[in-house]
């Protein structure tokens, strides 16, 4: 497989991650996988939470595409696609885990419109608490805050939480 073919299968998949990080957020993760995300959507207590298998488990496809691709001779398209995927984890875990949760200490600060809207879009998921109610579901891509917090507010604020000190 020639190098362009290669990038073109990288990027394909990148980008197409993005879709379906959005599709297991809002449908699984929000859903039926609820009882490991929750812990995703209250207060850490220690430096791993229930939500961590999800990036072991999205992993799983990553590694078998690079083995099949590398290792068992299935073609190079295969090892390429493995390395979408993973370089979505890390990207994944760059912009989530690091710079939105700060899981690891840093002094970033999001100054472009892109980082801000994406940064502000995922709090405003996490300001709702509950399975059902939340908006933005997808990690480098997000609607426009005045939008997310529009919707927030035709569903009544459902599961939304309330400000410091006033928990109910």
């Amino acid at each position: 497989m020639a190098t362009a073919g290669g990038i073109l299968i990288f990027l394909a998949t990148l980008g197409a991650m993005e879709v379906f990080a959005y599709v297991a957020h809002r449908w699984v993760m929000h859903g039926p996988g609820w009882f490991l995300h929750a812990s995703h959507h209250r207060a850490r207590t220690g430096p791993f939470e229930a939500n961590d298998w999800y990036a072991v488990i999205f992993a799983i496809p990553s590694i078998l595409l690079l083995l099949a691709g590398v290792r068992l001779g299935w073609g190079a398209g295969y090892a390429w696609a493995g390395a979408g995927i993973a370089a979505y984890g890390a990207i994944y875990f760059g912009f989530h885990d690091v710079i939105v949760h700060r899981r690891i200490g840093h002094r970033y600060v999001p100054r472009s419109r892109y980082m801000k809207r994406i940064v502000q879009a995922h709090r405003i998921h996490h300001a709702v608490e509950t399975r059902e109610g939340a908006v933005s579901f997808g990690f480098l891509w997000a609607p426009r805050p005045e939008t997310l917090k529009a919707e927030l507010a035709r569903r009544g604020r459902e599961g939304v939480r309330a400000p410091s000190g006033e928990r109910t």
